[in-house]
């Protein structure tokens, strides 16, 4: 056992109850998608020190956020529209499966993300 940093290591939680170890690199993203570690949820947290350049949908799951500290506005692009959500720290929200998403950072801070991240999709903001 041995302790790491999420920003910089990720955890992929399989459907048994294993956990592995995702260290981050420069091409994480094009290849976490081909591992088996994907079929699960993904533990980051992610450093928020700008508004999002994208939106991101996960469609095979919901995304649970927890915000460390800073604060947040999430967009939420919903059929009736636009929906903004602001949260601060230590609060949780929950982005159901399919809804397509980014956030604007007007205080940096830390995110907590549990995502189940299979067909994770991006687009421009």
């Amino acid at each position: 056992m041995s302790t790491f940093d999420l920003e910089s290591t990720y955890l992929a939680l399989d459907r048994d109850g294993g956990v592995t170890e995702l260290p981050v690199g420069p091409d994480f993203w094009s290849k976490v998608q081909q591992s088996a570690a994907a079929g699960g949820a993904m533990v980051a947290v992610y450093p928020m020190k700008a508004d999002w350049p994208h939106w991101e949908m996960h469609p095979r799951g919901d995304e649970v956020l927890v915000l460390l500290d800073g604060r947040l506005e999430l967009i939420l692009d919903e059929p009736g529209g636009e929906r903004r959500v602001r949260f601060g720290p230590g609060q949780t929200v929950v982005i159901p499966a399919g809804v397509w998403h980014r956030a604007l950072v007007p205080e940096p801070g830390r995110l907590l993300g549990i995502t189940f991240g299979d067909g994770t999709e991006h687009r421009p903001a």
